[in-house]
C-alpha cells in the first residue's frame, strides 16, 4: 500500500509539471504571436503614413482639437463647484494675496477690504490695452483729474492728445475729447522718421514702443513704419510741456542710517493698498494704490543710490541697491525721507506716497531691477 501511494503521489506530481510548463509555453508562444502581429500591423502603418508624408496630419490635428474641446464642455462646469471654491480659485490666482472670512463675502487685499462681488468684477477685465482712442463726450461734472481716472491714464496725456482744448479748468458739457489708450504719447509718423527717433523725441524707451502689442510696423524685423500712421508710444513726454503732477521735493534724511547691513533675499510689501496696475510688457513694475496715502517702505535692506525728481515720468522716486543683483525703485513719491549714500533695513521708512510725475492719482510704482532685467514684483513679494 505504501508503494501505491508513493506512485499516486510521484504521478499526481509529474502531471502537475506537465501541465505548468505545458502552459508556460503555451502562453509565451501565443503572447509572441500576438505582439509579432502587433508590430507587423505598427510597421506597416508607419511605411504608409511616411509614404503620404504627412497628408493625413490635417485630421489628426482637427481630432485633437475637438477631443480637447469636448472636454472643456464636459470638464469646464466641475471646475467651479460652491461658493468656496470659487474663492480657493481666485485667491490662487491672485497669488493668495486675497483671504476671504469664514462666513462673509469680503476680502483682505494687501491691507484692504473689498467684496467678492469686486473681485469677481475685476478678473473679468482684460489686462490689454485699447488699439486706440477713445472718443468722450464730457458730462456734468467732470474734471481732467476725474476722466483721467476713469480711463487709467495721466492728466498729461489726455491734454497732449487735445492741443486744441487751451482751458482745462471748464470743461465744456456735451463737448467731446480723445482719450489715448495708456498713458504717454500718440504720435503721428513723418518721413525719416523711426521708433529710435521718436522714442529719443519723447523721451521714452523704444523697446517699449515695439512692445505695445497694437503698434503695426511695415516690416518686423526692422520696425519700419509707414508715413501718416499714428504710433502709441507708452510713457512718452511731449516735449515744451510742463507736466501738470505736483513737482520735485527735497530729500531729508528723516530716516537715521542703518549702518552697514546686508540683503536678506526675503521681499516685504513696501506699501498698503491695491494693486490698480500689474506688471506687463510695457509696464514695468506694479501700482499699489491708496488714496490715503501711508509710508513707504524698503523691500530689503541695501544702499540708497538715486533720490529725487526723475523727469521722464517717475516724480520723486528712490532707488536701492541691495547689493546682491537686486535694485529697487520706488516712484510718485511725495516725500522722501533718505539721501543717497545711506544704508537702510528692510521696512525702514523711505518716504510718502504721493502723486507725482505722470500720476493719475495717489500710488506708488515699484519695481525689481536684476542684472538680468526688469522682473515681476508678485513673483518675489511675501
Amino acid at each position: 500500500m505504501k508503494k501505491i501511494g508513493q506512485f499516486i503521489d510521484s504521478w499526481f506530481l509529474g502531471f502537475y509539471r506537465f501541465i505548468r510548463l505545458f502552459t508556460v509555453y503555451f502562453l509565451k508562444a501565443y503572447l509572441a504571436r500576438i505582439f509579432n502581429g502587433f508590430e507587423g500591423v505598427k510597421g506597416a502603418a508607419v511605411v504608409k503614413m511616411y509614404q503620404q508624408r504627412g497628408k493625413y496630419a490635417t485630421i489628426f490635428v482637427h481630432a485633437g482639437v475637438v477631443s480637447v474641446m469636448a472636454l472643456g464642455v464636459a470638464l469646464g462646469p466641475t471646475l467651479i463647484v460652491d461658493t468656496n471654491q470659487s474663492r480657493a480659485v481666485i485667491s490662487s490666482a491672485l497669488g493668495n494675496r486675497i483671504v476671504f472670512a469664514e462666513g462673509q463675502d469680503e476680502a483682505k487685499v494687501l491691507g484692504e477690504t473689498v467684496t467678492a462681488q469686486d473681485v469677481m468684477t475685476l478678473t473679468q477685465i482684460s489686462d490689454k490695452p485699447r488699439s486706440d482712442d477713445v472718443e468722450y463726450e464730457i458730462q456734468s461734472g467732470d474734471t481732467l483729474g476725474s476722466i483721467a481716472e476713469k480711463f487709467g491714464v495721466s492728466q498729461d496725456t489726455i491734454k497732449w492728445e487735445n492741443l486744441n482744448i487751451k482751458e482745462w479748468k471748464t470743461l465744456k458739457v456735451a463737448g467731446k475729447i480723445l482719450v489715448p489708450p495708456v498713458t504717454g504719447v500718440v504720435h503721428t509718423v513723418k518721413s525719416g522718421e523711426n521708433i529710435y527717433s521718436i522714442a529719443k523725441k519723447y523721451n521714452a524707451d523704444a523697446q517699449s514702443i515695439v512692445d505695445f502689442p497694437f503698434n503695426a510696423f511695415t516690416n518686423d524685423e526692422t520696425f519700419a513704419l509707414a508715413v501718416g500712421q499714428r504710433l502709441v508710444v507708452p510713457d512718452g513726454i511731449m516735449p515744451a510741456e510742463s507736466l501738470i503732477s505736483p513737482q520735485a521735493v527735497t530729500p531729508i534724511a528723516r530716516t537715521p542710517d542703518a549702518g552697514s547691513v546686508s540683503a536678506t533675499g526675503v521681499w516685504i510689501w513696501p506699501a498698503t493698498g491695491r494693486i490698480t496696475q500689474p506688471f506687463r510688457s510695457w509696464h514695468k513694475g506694479t501700482d499699489i494704490a491708496n488714496h490715503d496715502g501711508g509710508p513707504i517702505l524698503a523691500a530689503d535692506s541695501g544702499a540708497v543710490i538715486i533720490t529725487g525728481w526723475d523727469p521722464t515720468g517717475y516724480g520723486n522716486k528712490v532707488v536701492i541697491n541691495h547689493g546682491n543683483g537686486f535694485i529697487t525703485l520706488y516712484a510718485h513719491l511725495s516725500r522722501i525721507d533718505v539721501v543717497n549714500g545711506q544704508s537702510v533695513k528692510r521696512g525702514n521708512q523711505i518716504g510718502m506716497m504721493g502723486s507725482t510725475g505722470r500720476s493719475t492719482g495717489t500710488h506708488l510704482h515699484f519695481e525689481i531691477r536684476t542684472t538680468n532685467g526688469i522682473v515681476d514684483p508678485l513673483t518675489l513679494l511675501k
